[in-house]
């Protein structure tokens, strides 16, 4: 067993203890190569993250088929079909028009795709995402209704990228009030039950805040290598 694997099945199962266990981890694996994602899927993890088209297929054609694969970053609704027939969980839907796309295109392969509503707290004009008031009017929304082949299971966000903790900490117990608020809309295809939040370097303060999902990815694998796209 090589130092590297030690190391990645080390960080991985320390992260695993800290968390509780209602607290799902997503293994962010973008960037990585086929082999570290081997030695943490080897530690029993089925939970990996792409927020890459092109990566995501390519790593799920060499990779074995029970991994649950979540498609973290933004996406383009000409992408949608390059992973629908496989796909776990999209976390980044910012739109009606990109939710239609989902549903086309889960339809084309019989499928449900679960989805999460992007909710924008950062302060940075980077970080996409509905406010609170257009996730409400989507949610609302009786097109949506008609949209069989998704279900939509809860939101996610991002948080400032910033040292400050208070401030990370507001966004993230803003989100959760956002969540909490409207929890109580469910019809066929809308329960929302998961709230993905929080990264390698503020997984704890989201987990304190109610998160039920972290995508980590750095603490695990270790420093980013460039992209393959």
């Amino acid at each position: 067993m090589s130092f590297r694997f030690m190391r990645i099945s080390t960080n991985i199962l320390k992260i695993k203890e800290t968390l509780p266990k209602e607290v799902t981890l997503v293994a962010v694996s973008k960037t990585k190569p086929v082999s570290d994602i081997l030695e943490v899927y080897q530690t029993g993890h089925r939970d990996f993250g792409e927020n890459k088209v092109q990566e995501l297929v390519a790593k799920q054609q060499d990779l074995p088929k029970d991994i649950r694969w979540h498609m973290i970053g933004h996406l383009q609704r000409n992408k949608v079909k390059y992973i629908a027939p496989f796909i776990h969980l999209i976390h980044a839907v910012d739109s009606l028009r990109l939710l239609k796309e989902i549903n086309k295109q889960a339809l084309k392969n019989n499928r449900i795709i679960h989805c999460l509503l992007q909710i924008k707290i950062a302060s940075e004009e980077t970080k996409f995402g509905l406010t609170q008031n257009e996730v409400a009017a989507l949610l609302s929304s009786e097109e949506l209704k008609t949209l069989h082949n998704i279900r939509i299971i809860g939101l996610m966000g991002m948080a400032t990228f910033t040292k400050d903790t208070k401030q990370i900490e507001s966004e993230f117990c803003r989100l959760k009030a956002i969540f909490d608020n409207l929890k109580h809309i469910t019809f066929e295809n809308c329960s929302l039950q998961e709230l993905s939040m929080g990264m390698s370097n503020d997984y704890p303060i989201a987990v304190s805040c109610g998160s039920t999902m972290v995508r980590i990815g750095s603490s695990i694998f270790g420093a980013r290598a460039c992209s393959l796209e």
